[in-house]
C-alpha cells in the first residue's frame, strides 16, 4: 500500500519577536528584550536621532511591546483573513486566480526561463538575456509581466483595497499593501512562478545561495501614495533571493537604491540607484542593503517575492545571523524546516 508524505512543516525563528524591530521615526531597526537592553544596546544613537526626553522614550518602549504582541498574533491573525477572503469576497478580476498562464509572462521572461532548463545553459549564456544592473553586486533585472496582466492585476489589487474585508500589513516596514497569500494568489500565481520560472533562472545566477534550492516564498504588494508609506528605509530581506516587480501606475520617484551584502546601513554612503520600471522585475540577493528613495507624485505598486531556500537558512537564519531556534508556525512562515537539508549553499554562511 502506497503512502503519502505529509506537507512539510514550517517555521519562523524566535528572533522574529524580539529582533529587527523597525522604528521608522527615527529611521533604526533595533532588538528588544528588555527596558535595560534597548537603553544600553541603542541609548547613544537614539538620542541622536531625537529620542532624547523620557516621553520620547516610553513612547518607543510602547511602540515596541505593540509590535512584539502584533508579531506574536500574525499567523493565527492571518488564517483567519485568509479564511474570511476566501469565503466572502466577490474578485473583480477572476482571471487572475487562474492558474498561471504563459500569456501573463513577457517574452522576454520566458525565453530567460526556456534558456535556463535547456541542455548546456549556463552563467554566460544566461547574462546575454538579462540587463545586469550591477556586475558587483549581481543586481540583474528583466521583464516578468505583459502590460495588461500588470493592468489587470493592479485591478484586482485596487478592488480588494476598496473592499470591507480585512487586510494585513505585507511586511513590518510597509503599511500598505497586500499579502497575496491571504488573497488567494499564492497557490494560482505565486507558487507557479517560482517553482517553474524562477527556479531555474536563479539557480543559474545564484547557486551559492540556495538559487537552485528555493522550496518557499512570501510575496507581497506594496503600495507609496500621498498620504500613505512614501519611502522605504535601508534593510534587508528575509530571504536568500528577490524578486522585485513594478507594477504601475504612473510615478516619479521611489527609486531603489543598494549597497552592500549585509552590510550595516549606517555607513552606506554611495549607494548604486535603480529606477522602477512597470512590468520588469530586479532580481538581488535578499542580504543586498536596500532601501527605496520617497515618491514624488503618483503611485507606485510593486510585488516582491521573497524567495527562500530551507537548505540555507536551516543552518543560519539571515536576520539575527545565528543558527535558527525554530518556532512551528503556518503556511511557508519563514521558510525553515526542522529537516537536515541534504546539501548546503554557503552564501550565508560566510
Amino acid at each position: 500500500m502506497a503512502t503519502v508524505a505529509a506537507p512539510r512543516r514550517f517555521c519562523s525563528c524566535a528572533c522574529f519577536y524580539t529582533d529587527n524591530l523597525y522604528v521608522a521615526r527615527y529611521g533604526l531597526h533595533v532588538r528588544f528584550r528588555s527596558e535595560q537592553q534597548l537603553r544600553r544596546d541603542y541609548g547613544p544613537i537614539l538620542r541622536s536621532r531625537g529620542c532624547v526626553s523620557a516621553k520620547d522614550f516610553q513612547q518607543l518602549l510602547a511602540e515596541l511591546e505593540q509590535e512584539v504582541e502584533r508579531r506574536q498574533r500574525l499567523g493565527p491573525e492571518s488564517a483567519a483573513r485568509k479564511a474570511l477572503i476566501a469565503s466572502s469576497y466577490h474578485p473583480a478580476r477572476p482571471e487572475v486566480y487562474d492558474s498561471l498562464q504563459d500569456a501573463a509572462l513577457a517574452p522576454e521572461f520566458l525565453a530567460v526561463a526556456e534558456y535556463s532548463v535547456s541542455p548546456g545553459a549556463d552563467l554566460k549564456g544566461l547574462l546575454q538575456r538579462l540587463e545586469t544592473v550591477s556586475e558587483e553586486k549581481r543586481i540583474y533585472r528583466v521583464p516578468v509581466f505583459t502590460a495588461p496582466f500588470c493592468q489587470a492585476l493592479l485591478e484586482e489589487l485596487e478592488h480588494f483595497e476598496q473592499s470591507d474585508m480585512p487586510k494585513g500589513r505585507p511586511n513590518t516596514m510597509n503599511n500598505y499593501g497586500v499579502l497575496l497569500h491571504e488573497l488567494g494568489l499564492d497557490e494560482p500565481l505565486m507558487t507557479p512562478l517560482r517553482e517553474r520560472f524562477l527556479q531555474p533562472v536563479m539557480a543559474l545566477l545564484y547557486p551559492d545561495c540556495g538559487g537552485g534550492q528555493l522550496d518557499s516564498h512570501r510575496a507581497f504588494v506594496v503600495k507609496y501614495a500621498p498620504g500613505q508609506d512614501l519611502e522605504l528605509g535601508c534593510h534587508y530581506d528575509n530571504a536568500e533571493l528577490t524578486l522585485n516587480v513594478a507594477l504601475g501606475k504612473v510615478f516619479t520617484g521611489g527609486a531603489l537604491y543598494f549597497g552592500g551584502l549585509f552590510q550595516a546601513p549606517a555607513v552606506l554612503t554611495e549607494p548604486l540607484e535603480v529606477e522602477h520600471v512597470v512590468g520588469q522585475g530586479v532580481l538581488h540577493r535578499g542580504g543586498q542593503l536596500h532601501g527605496a528613495r520617497p515618491l514624488g507624485t503618483g503611485e507606485r505598486w510593486n510585488l516582491v517575492v521573497w524567495l527562500r531556500a530551507s537548505a540555507v537558512r536551516n543552518r543560519l537564519c539571515p536576520m539575527c545571523r545565528c543558527e535558527p531556534d525554530l518556532v512551528d508556525d503556518e503556511g511557508f512562515s519563514d521558510g525553515f524546516t526542522r529537516e537536515e537539508p541534504t546539501t548546503v549553499d554557503v552564501c550565508a554562511l560566510t
